[in-house]
């Protein structure tokens, strides 16, 4: 029996709902290239045009993190790692085929200037490591080569960039919860109607709350002093 139409579009938008249950990322199977000039942001993503892409299957390090050399000292990798890619880049044409959108709508793509894979030349050179979640091995022999050389992030030790950022955000969730000052525990955070609560020990939802100064939010050693700046006290 021929199966209908229906029966054929049914079983693939019932695909479609698995890959999404399962986490999957959103394949642009149908997306054009996206070609022009990079404007680098950091050793593995840049600006073409009006699109923010991420490198497939590769991770620089990240524009915060340092490295150590041979000799234990400590160097500005994520910063070197950016200014490589810019140099090497120039003014080439940069041409990437996205493999699929992440999570926010970036592209994440396979890139090509000069004639060469950008991912294998940052990992070749050292500025880059592969990526194994997302590479499925592309670039593993590329790495082994630095490695060898110990060129770029090589030439002495490097956290996986991977690893590195989730250290961060462990060190950011801890600073958030705990006051700098023990004497001053009162939390003042902002919510998402952009409204100034002050949240006092013992309250409801003070143990979830956490306080991120990057975005204006605060501790009191007060009530008083909270509301002295703007801050409403929370209901319970």
């Amino acid at each position: 029996m021929v199966p209908s139409i229906m029966n054929i579009m049914c079983n693939i938008a019932a695909g479609l709902l698995a890959a999404l249950s399962f986490g999957l990322p959103a394949a642009s199977y149908a997306a054009p290239p996206i070609e022009g000039r990079a404007s680098v942001i950091d050793g593995d993503t840049f600006d073409l045009g009006r699109e923010r892409v991420r490198i497939l299957g590769i991770d620089a390090p990240e524009l915060a993190q340092s490295c150590t050399d041979a000799a234990g000292r400590s160097w500005p990798c994520g910063q070197r790692a950016k200014a490589a890619l810019r140099t090497w880049l120039g003014s080439a044409s940069v041409r990437c085929v996205p493999a699929y959108r992440a999570q926010g709508g970036r592209p994440v793509a396979r890139c090509t200037a000069r004639g060469r894979d950008i991912g294998g030349w940052l990992v070749e050179n050292g500025w880059a490591l592969d990526f194994p979640r997302y590479s499925e091995g592309a670039y593993r022999t590329a790495e082994q080569g630095a490695r060898r050389r110990r060129i770029g992030v090589w030439a002495g030790m490097i956290t996986p960039p991977w690893e590195w950022r989730v250290a961060r955000e462990d060190e950011r969730r801890r600073a958030s919860a705990a006051p700098p000052n023990p004497r001053c525990p009162f939390k003042g955070n902002i919510n998402a109607d952009g409204r100034r609560i002050v949240h006092a020990p013992g309250q409801r939802d003070y143990a979830a709350v956490r306080i991120d100064t990057a975005r204006g939010e605060r501790w009191f050693c007060s009530i008083a002093e909270a509301r002295r700046a703007g801050w409403r006290p929370a209901l319970r």
